[in-house]
């Protein structure tokens, strides 16, 4: 599988963001989508207005007509709603499902996200969800079935916090995931850093696309 670097801006070609603090300190006025910290996730990639504002609309009004449920966690309910494509994780029998197909809609969206992700990247699973005021998403990895991991945000901004243990602490960093953007998480954002979404202060929509773990 091809190395990601580590962590790129997209405003039109990618600035790599290097992981010293001094480099880091010296971008600072470069980058006012993000929190300028110590510790950039090595394998997480950002790519500003991945989509047009006309295409965000159309998204948009397309997951909001599909039959969203709200989030299953077990036994319990999350505040989220959901619609799971090609497999979906049960929590109650703590095993992969196969789900719908991919709608065809995503389909111009899927070429240009595995474009993104390199040659080697297919796209077998989306999840598309909405989240109301005061709704967020807990500490998490996602599971392990799931190889890299895609999401875009739609209608509004979210902070997206990660950590990890740092000793007796965490070591974190958040990325102001504007709408219309994407960011893709691949080796230690991946698999060594949680992250999480705190309560959005506005209505969103994200469609999440993963690939799988040892497919091609």
């Amino acid at each position: 599988m091809r190395q990601a670097p580590p962590f790129f801006l997209s405003t039109g070609p990618y600035i790599e963001i290097a992981r010293t603090h001094e480099r880091i300190a010296g971008l600072a006025e470069q980058l006012p989508l993000f929190a300028v910290q110590s510790s950039v996730p090595e394998g997480l990639r950002y790519a500003a207005e991945f989509v047009s504002p006309a295409m965000e609309q159309d998204l948009i009004e397309q997951v909001a007509a599909l039959p969203l449920q709200p989030f299953q966690f077990g036994q319990y309910e999350g505040k989220r709603r959901v619609a799971s494509f090609g497999f979906r994780y049960n929590y109650t029998l703590r095993r992969l499902q196969e789900a719908d197909p991919i709608p065809q809609w995503l389909t111009p969206l899927i070429d240009r996200v595995e474009k993104f992700g390199g040659p080697d990247t297919r796209i077998a699973q989306v999840l598309c969800t909405e989240y109301d005021i005061g709704v967020g998403i807990g500490w998490h990895r996602d599971k392990p079935h799931f190889d890299r991991i895609f999401g875009l945000s739609l209608a509004s901004s979210c902070k997206f916090r990660f950590r990890r243990p740092a000793g007796g602490k965490w070591d974190r960093f958040t990325l102001n995931a504007a709408p219309r953007s994407l960011y893709m998480m691949t080796g230690s954002a991946r698999l060594i850093w949680e992250h999480s979404i705190p309560a959005l202060e506005a209505p969103r929509y994200s469609i999440t696309f993963r690939t799988m773990m040892n497919r091609c």
